[in-house]
């Protein structure tokens, strides 16, 4: 076996978790979707996570939803506290003055992981999306632009790993730094999403992303996501990037060194 790829069962129990964590309670078929693997397999796994007491049976819906088991998972993990913390009031104010949802995200592993939103603080939302969802980093505008960020050797470790697990296709990653414009990216300090393909309304919706600075490095991405129908990415952008711009300076500072 090729050093680097997963073990295949943990990666699926994983998805299996992820899915009814964020989407639950859910019916077994819509785990096995949700987590993309076959319904014998999403059966064998829910059932392993019952046991350890992650997953439980709603007896009135027939549906899986997590327990509280899960939160043993975070424990150790603390270091969002200080972004969300600084952020949120940041991202609240500038949902009020232009209305669409503002959301914070950082990478962790091959994904970008919400930290905080303000859908649930405005109606220019066909959802509301909580802290956990992921979204994939080489197919989001908080995802390349976190790339566009990472150094060269680590984003081509990452790269790497994408490429062994098979995660994306082969053909794909050829180029990626070119296909995905990650210079450019980086020159400009923003990256966009002109339809989001992989969120709970797929192609319904926009999104354009710049970074949160720590110490000068990428810490975390800011994004503004709105309905594709309402106005075309150059539009968005003449209208919101300097207003984003003020907001993520404004966090970064707080991690700026004294």
């Amino acid at each position: 076996m090729e050093k680097g790829v997963p073990i295949r069962a943990i990666c699926r129990a994983i998805s299996v978790l992820q899915a009814v964590n964020r989407m639950g309670p859910l019916t077994m078929m819509e785990i096995a979707k949700a987590a993309g693997v076959p319904y014998p397999t999403a059966f064998r796994l829910v059932q392993t996570l019952i046991y350890e007491g992650m997953i439980d049976l709603d007896p009135n819906l027939k549906r899986y939803k997590p327990t509280a088991l899960v939160q043993s998972l975070s424990c150790g993990f603390q270091d969002s506290e200080l972004l969300v913390e600084v952020a949120r009031p940041h991202i609240i104010s500038l949902t009020r003055r232009i209305g669409w949802p503002i959301s914070i995200s950082s990478r962790v592993g091959h994904n970008m992981i919400l930290r905080d939103s303000t859908h649930a603080n405005t109606s220019l939302t066909f959802e509301r999306y909580y802290p956990g969802f992921t979204l994939p980093i080489l197919d989001s505008a908080s995802g390349r632009l976190c790339l566009a960020f990472t150094p060269k050797e680590e984003r081509d470790a990452l790269l790497r790993w994408l490429r062994v697990s098979k995660l994306v296709d082969s053909e794909y990653l050829k180029g990626t730094s070119d296909a995905l414009n990650l210079d450019q990216i980086k020159e400009q300090g923003y990256a966009v999403q002109g339809r989001n393909l992989h969120n709970l309304t797929p192609g319904k919706t926009a999104s354009i992303a710049i970074p949160i600075f720590k110490d000068d490095e990428f810490l975390a991405a800011i994004t503004v996501v709105f309905f594709i129908s309402s106005m075309s990415v150059d539009a968005a952008l003449s209208r919101y990037l300097d207003e984003m711009r003020y907001v993520s300076l404004k966090i970064s500072e707080v991690f700026q060194e004294n």
